[in-house]
């Protein structure tokens, strides 16, 4: 019988990239670690890994094995959560993981109040404006903004994202603020590097635009901080601007002729039998605090 234990060293170990990491968040000496993948290992009758002291990675059997466990480990997790009494909180490590921006605006201000409330928890956040893999990188929920484009994953939309054209009293200064959708391709966009056109809609269809600017940056941060110095007009999120245009150091650009699309915040899961009830807790106490 495979022993959830010794699967759960595998599971650590690939998520922190050796068994070392993966004896330290299990209290096990790297030793103890390494019998009990290999016990794993034993008991399945194939090799998982392959290890050393500096590195570990999955063989072919093991990265098909990894799913699997994973889903073993979440269903004893849900299994504990189904017998444990009413109001005990949720328990286990969760991972999650939101931009830099919706990170520190939205996910940081409400943890303290959530950890509180359950405090043998532990969470695990992991900031990036990258699309991270959340399945293959053992991450229980995604925090995202948009539009959802995997189709594997389960996506539950949390609240309006709603996002306008912003520039700073200095840009403005300088430069007529644009009325009218065309009068963009005047302007220093900031934009993600190699985008071309930004999307509007007008009588809810969508139209594009072509922009172009003198700066640009793969990170939202970034591209705020940009508009505040003065660089040209951004589009950002309203909640992520809010104090700043509250104390005039954003002016909103509102468009005569084209609005910008509907959007929101959606978590994203992956698509379970179940969703553990950590995860479950957790977005509840977002969706309740961005309310």
């Amino acid at each position: 019988m495979i022993n959830l234990a010794d699967t759960l060293v595998l599971v650590e170990a690939v998520d922190h990239g050796s068994l070392a990491a993966a004896g330290r968040r299990l209290g096990l000496s790297p030793m103890a670690a390494s019998r009990r993948l290999a016990t794993l290992e034993a008991e399945l009758g194939t090799r998982l890994a392959h290890r050393s002291t500096r590195s570990f990675s999955l063989t072919p059997e093991g990265e098909a094995f990894l799913p699997h466990a994973r889903a073993m480990i979440a269903q004893e997790a849900e299994a504990r959560a189904a017998a444990t009494p009413a109001g005990q909180g949720a328990t286990g490590i969760l991972r999650v993981t939101a931009s830099h921006a919706l990170g520190r605006k939205l996910v940081l201000p409400m943890l303290a109040e959530f950890q509180h409330a359950n405090p043998d928890l532990r969470v695990e956040l992991i900031l990036s404006d990258d699309l991270i893999d959340i399945v293959g990188n053992g991450i229980d929920l995604a925090l995202r903004t948009g539009s959802l484009r995997d189709s594997t994953l389960i996506g539950r939309r949390i609240a309006d994202n709603p996002r306008f054209l912003y520039a700073s009293p200095e840009y403005l200064g300088r430069h007529s603020a644009p009325r009218f959708l065309a009068e963009l391709a005047g302007h220093d966009c900031l934009a993600h590097p190699g985008t071309t056109h930004w999307f509007f809609e007008r009588d809810r269809k969508p139209v594009q635009q072509k922009v172009a600017g003198h700066f640009s940056s793969n990170s939202v941060e970034a591209l705020h901080l940009a508009c505040l110095g003065g660089l040209g007009i951004a589009r950002l999120s309203e909640w992520n601007v809010r104090d700043e245009v509250k104390s005039g150091r954003l002016l909103p650009i509102m468009l005569k002729d084209a609005d910008m699309p509907r959007e929101a915040i959606w978590a994203v899961y992956p698509s379970l039998a179940f969703t553990p009830t950590r995860v479950r807790m957790f977005i509840e106490a977002f969706r309740t605090y961005v309310h």
